[in-house]
């Protein structure tokens, strides 16, 4: 089975209202998740946001230091809440023969919730990333997991052995 990650909107202009230890957390989780899976030719793929930015805007659209990226990793530019809206990432799912799409990144009831029903709909086995999700509204993350598919590092761990 191919695994890919999707690391979702993880930027500076995004965090401004996100506690720095939530923060530090799920980027934890994020990057041990994500260098497992690498280490198993499995496929990260980083989601940025850049619906509004100006050129004078650019360094705050960048993926937080937080976050380890890779010269193997892809990335996907957006400008809508669903990541597979208008974008290549549909056709790069495809391509690299993933089979499970785990989401994670900024903002549980936004970009994360919409990538994860835009999966579901073009018929993709999706799942959230458990401690690996943020929003500025800490409660909004347990409501977003209570309806949802999740997956936990352990269980990735067993899948890619």
């Amino acid at each position: 089975m191919k695994i890919g990650l999707l690391i979702i909107d993880v930027q500076e202009v995004h965090l401004s209202k996100v506690e720095q230890k939530a923060i530090d957390q799920a980027c934890e989780f994020i990057n041990y998740v994500s260098e497992l899976l690498r280490s198993k030719d499995h496929t990260v793929i980083h989601i940025q946001d850049i619906e509004g930015m100006q050129p004078s805007d650019e360094e705050k659209f960048k993926i937080i230091p937080g976050i380890d990226v890779k010269e193997t990793d892809l990335r996907v530019t957006k400008e809508y809440s669903n990541a597979f809206w208008k974008t290549d990432l549909e056709k790069i799912v495809l391509e690299q023969g993933i089979d499970l799409l785990i989401l994670s990144g900024y903002a549980a009831e936004h970009c994360v919730l919409f990538t994860y029903n835009g999966a579901m709909e073009r018929g993709f086995k999706a799942v959230l990333l458990q401690d690996g999700i943020l929003s500025s509204k800490i409660d909004v993350i347990p409501a977003t997991y209570r309806d949802r598919k999740l997956i936990s590092y352990p269980v990735i761990e067993a899948l890619v052995q």
